[in-house]
């Protein structure tokens, strides 16, 4: 009888470990920059392919990172998502992130789309906009060439404090060397035709409208643009022309969107498969068709007209870890430069 009563206390405590872990496991807080309501659907599928219920809180990029440093070790954060390799760069250099093993996201995650704590799940290019009537495709073939004299009291753009244009400035500095970016800058400056200011969608409207004659801007707001129910919008774009830059040399860089496992994660099992599940085809093709942005993962099929529209190009593989690295330099460069 007390053999039976073991065993069968053995089996009772097997039962309630594994449903204490399921438990556990059913819920996923996610700490999200990502400000897209389509979004929600992509959520939604993950939690009807695993039972595992989203937490979801949103802010911007610095407000999370600050939240989860104040939370500490009691931090109910399990997976951040950001956008940049600047921001993910910052989180990581911050000790936010745990190492993440996952042979599915390995596999799945171009080697130069992530790193050790984080990944990339979707890319935006980062292309040259120009006003049509002012300038044509070959005054403006490449990033370098926003600096050239010609430009002066054309360029338009926003705060070099921005992450999108640290990370483009970091990638010059793995590319070109920090002397040759920094007399970059400075081209850029003098040829500025206003202050910085605005965000992308702001400066491809300034390009249009002729109060610049070139900016940078990244693609997904141009595909949104494409796609826009406002016909004074899609307008806009019929005055403009896009460059995909440095196609005969290193390729047009790319943003990113990613993240990762938050080191203080309750729920790690239900982190790593949320992870991998934004690597799956069916969230890649998600990210490209309801947010106009390109899948990490190479191969994937999608179906976006406006990606279609604005064509192929070479992107850049500069291994993100190597551009974050650079981030810092980036900065105190554009300071001296005076590109605010």
């Amino acid at each position: 009888m007390r053999s039976m009563l073991r065993k069968l206390t053995a089996v009772l405590a097997v039962v309630f470990v594994s449903q204490g872990a399921f438990a556990e496991e059913a819920v996923l807080n996610l700490y999200s920059a990502r400000h897209y309501q389509t979004d929600e659907a992509l959520y939604e599928n993950f939690t009807r392919q695993t039972g595992i219920r989203i937490n979801r809180i949103e802010g911007n990029e610095q407000e999370l990172l600050e939240r989860i440093l104040a939370e500490g070790d009691n931090s109910p954060a399990d997976v951040l998502i950001t956008v940049d390799a600047a921001r993910l760069a910052q989180a990581e250099a911050y000790g936010i992130f745990a190492p993440v093993q996952s042979a599915v996201l390995e596999a799945r995650i171009p080697a130069h789309l992530r790193s050790s704590h984080w990944f990339a799940f979707s890319t935006r290019a980062r292309v040259i906009i120009y006003n049509a009537r002012k300038l044509k495709a070959a005054d403006v073939p490449t990033y370098e060439s926003l600096a050239d004299p010609k430009l002066k009291g054309l360029l338009c753009s926003r705060s070099g404090a921005h992450p999108y244009n640290l990370s483009l400035v970091a990638s010059q500095i793995a590319h070109n060397g920090e002397a040759a970016t920094e007399a970059w800058a400075r081209g850029m400056v003098t040829n500025f035709a206003r202050a910085p200011k605005g965000g992308d969608s702001d400066q491809i409207k300034s390009v249009a409208v002729g109060e610049c004659g070139v900016a940078v801007s990244n693609s997904y707001y141009l595909a949104r643009m494409m796609a826009s129910e406002r016909v004074e919008e899609r307008n806009l774009l019929k005055r403009v022309g896009i460059v995909w830059p440095n196609q005969g040399a290193y390729g047009t860089h790319v943003n990113v969107s990613g993240g990762g496992m938050v080191k203080t994660s309750k729920h790690r099992a239900a982190a790593v498969a949320f992870l991998e599940y934004l690597a799956s085809d069916a969230a890649q093709r998600y990210f490209a068709n309801a947010n106009n942005e390109w899948p990490a993962v190479p191969g994937v099929k999608i179906d976006n007209p406006e990606l279609d529209e604005l064509g192929s190009f070479t992107a850049d593989t500069l291994a993100l870890p190597t551009l974050a690295n650079n981030l810092v330099a980036a900065q105190k460069l554009l300071d001296r430069a005076g590109y605010r």
